[in-house]
């Protein structure tokens, strides 16, 4: 029989971050949970959004990812910074057989389920996510709109500034390129703006997203 094994992956994007709270958060939960959660398989890295280099992470998938182990992390977007890259690492983590508990949303724990209950909560996962990114987008647009209304009310609205970027063209261009039908060039070049804007604008409505999940 294979041994079970814990391991707890911690994320925090700076170095100014402090992981003790996520620490905290899971001894918490294998004491209640009556885990056997050892320090030394409590991983804490320190990621930046910008180039998101994750050592502990990818020696974890190259040695760490065994049969019998399941992966404790505090929330969803532990396992990347947008959504594609959560689906992915989710997708990776259970073709290889890892259980997964997520502390703030048990719901999505595939530790102790069968096969198609891990199917299910995998759908459950992805079907979150969209939704997620759909109700983003409403916001986006309604945030646009009174903020519009808002400003013709008092007389300051002019118009949008050329380096401002309509929701609906950023996230249909963002869509594409995310799907890898255009690549980064041509999305700058579609939507009018630079490299380091064209970023900027993934990276704030990425971090949208995963926070409103």
């Amino acid at each position: 029989m294979t041994e079970k094994r814990y391991i707890a992956y911690l994320r925090t994007s700076t170095r100014e971050q402090c992981p003790d709270r996520q620490i905290a958060n899971v001894k918490e939960y294998a004491q209640k949970s009556n885990i056997n959660l050892f320090d030394e398989d409590i991983y804490v890295e320190q990621a930046s959004g910008k180039d998101f280099d994750r050592p502990k992470w990818n020696s974890l998938k190259e040695i760490g990812f065994r049969p019998g182990v399941t992966l404790i992390i505090t929330e969803l977007d532990r396992l990347g910074r947008d959504m594609q890259a959560i689906k992915d690492e989710w997708r990776y983590l259970t073709e290889k057989g890892i259980d997964i508990i997520v502390i703030e949303n048990e719901l999505l724990n595939t530790s102790g389920k069968s096969d198609l209950e891990r199917t299910l909560i995998s759908n459950i996962v992805f079907e979150l996510l969209s939704y997620v990114a759909e109700k983003e987008r409403i916001k986006l647009k309604l945030r646009q709109s009174q903020g519009i209304a808002q400003a013709r009310e008092k007389g300051k609205y002019k118009g949008r500034k050329p380096i401002e970027v309509p929701a609906d063209d950023f996230l249909r261009v963002y869509t594409r390129w995310r799907n890898k039908e255009i690549t980064a060039v041509k999305a700058m070049e579609l939507l009018k703006i630079k490299r380091d804007k064209f970023y900027s604008l993934v990276k704030q409505h990425e971090q949208n997203i995963i926070q409103a999940a």
